[in-house]
C-alpha cells in the first residue's frame, strides 16, 4: 500500500485523482489465468495434466483475486477514494456490465442463427434446397435438433415448467431482495439490510443448487449433453455460462454481506453494494431470456 497519510489526504482533495502504487495483481492474474485455459485445453483433448493443471490455475487465480480485491477495499476503508475515483468505477462498472452483454449477445446469436436460418437450410428450405437433396435428403428441420448426424444421439428436453419454472421465480425473488436491501443501506437500517442481502445469497445459493441437479439430471437420465449437437452445445453454452455468472454474484454479494456486518458502507457511500446490485439485476436479465427461448420456445 501507499503511504496511509498522504494518500488520505489527497483523497479528501476533489482535484486529486488517486493513483494507486504499482501492483503485481495483473501480472500474476494474467500467468494463472494462462495456467487455467492451457489445463482447460488438455481437459478437453483428454491429457492426462489437463484436469490438474486448470484446477491449479483455477486456485491460483482465486487466491490472487482475494489479495487483489483485499487490497481495494483496504483502500476504500481507509478513505482514499473521492469522487472523482468513485465516478471512474461507475463508468468501469457500467463498460464491464456492456461488455458482458455483448458476450451473451454472441451466445443468443448463435441460437438465433442455427435456429432461423441453418435448420431451414439443411431442410431444403431457399438456397438450402440442394443441400438437403444431395446431402440430407431424409433430414426434416425441426427445434430442438441435433442435426442431420444426429450427433449424441436421441436425448430429451428439459421441461420449461419445472425446475426451470422454479429457478426463475427464485432470482427474481432474490432480485426484490437485494433491491429492499439497497434501500434498507439507504435508510440506514443494518439489521433490515443484513437479513435481505443474506437472503439474497441465499437464493443464489438454492439457484446453483438446483440447477446442478437439472444438469446431473440431463446427462444421466436424457443422455442431454453438451456434444448433442447444436441444441446441446447451445443449451450447456448458455447456462453453463449464466451459472458461471450466478456463482461469481453470489460469491459478490456473500463479501458485501460481511462487509455490511462490518459497517464499512453508509448511506450515501456503498458504490461496493450498488455495483454488485447491478451485476445481480444483470443476471437477473440474462436469466429471463434464457428461460423464454431457451427453454420455453
Amino acid at each position: 500500500m501507499a503511504h496511509p497519510s498522504t494518500d488520505a489526504h489527497a483523497a479528501h482533495d476533489p482535484n486529486v485523482y488517486y493513483v494507486p502504487h504499482g501492483s503485481r495483481w495483473p501480472l500474476f492474474a494474467s500467468v494463472a489465468l494462462f495456467v487455467t485455459m492451457v489445463g482447460f485445453s488438455g481437459w478437453l483433448n483428454e491429457a492426462a495434466w489437463g484436469k490438474p493443471t486448470f484446477f491449479i490455475g483455477i486456485a491460483g487465480l482465486v487466491g490472487i483475486l482475494f489479495k487483489w480485491f483485499a487490497d481495494v477495499i483496504t483502500e476504500s476503508v481507509r478513505g482514499y477514494y473521492n469522487k472523482q475515483v468513485d465516478g471512474s468505477f461507475r463508468m468501469g462498472m457500467i463498460w464491464f456490465i456492456f461488455s458482458e452483454v455483448m458476450f451473451f449477445g454472441a451466445f443468443f446469436g448463435a441460437l438465433f442463427y442455427a435456429r432461423q436460418f441453418a435448420m431451414p437450410w439443411l431442410g431444403g428450405s431457399g438456397d438450402g434446397v440442394m443441400t438437403n437433396t444431395l446431402l440430407w435428403p431424409e433430414f426434416t428441420a425441426g427445434w430442438p435438433s441435433n442435426g442431420p448426424g444426429n450427433i449424441g444421439g436421441t436425448y430429451q428436453t428439459i421441461p420449461a415448467w419445472g425446475l426451470p419454472l422454479v429457478n426463475t421465480l427464485i432470482l427474481l425473488t432474490s432480485g426484490v431482495t437485494v433491491t429492499i436491501a439497497h434501500h434498507a443501506l439507504k435508510a440506514g437500517h443494518r439489521k433490515q439490510l443484513l437479513v435481505f442481502l443474506g437472503l439474497t445469497v441465499l437464493l443464489g445459493a438454492t439457484f446453483l443448487l438446483f440447477q446442478a441437479e437439472e444438469y446431473i439430471h440431463a446427462y444421466t437420465e436424457l443422455n442431454l449433453t453438451l456434444g448433442s449437437g447444436i441444441y446441446g452445445s447451445t443449451f450447456f453454452m448458455l447456462t453453463g455460462f449464466h451459472g458461471a455468472h450466478v456463482t461469481l454474484g453470489t460469491i459478490m454479494l456473500a463479501v458485501i454481506w460481511f462487509r455490511c456486518l462490518k459497517g464499512h458502507f453508509s448511506g450515501e457511500d456503498h458504490f461496493a453494494f450498488e455495483a454488485v446490485a447491478w451485476y445481480w439485476h444483470f443476471v437477473d436479465v440474462v436469466w429471463l431470456g434464457l428461460f423464454l427461448f431457451v427453454y420455453v420456445l
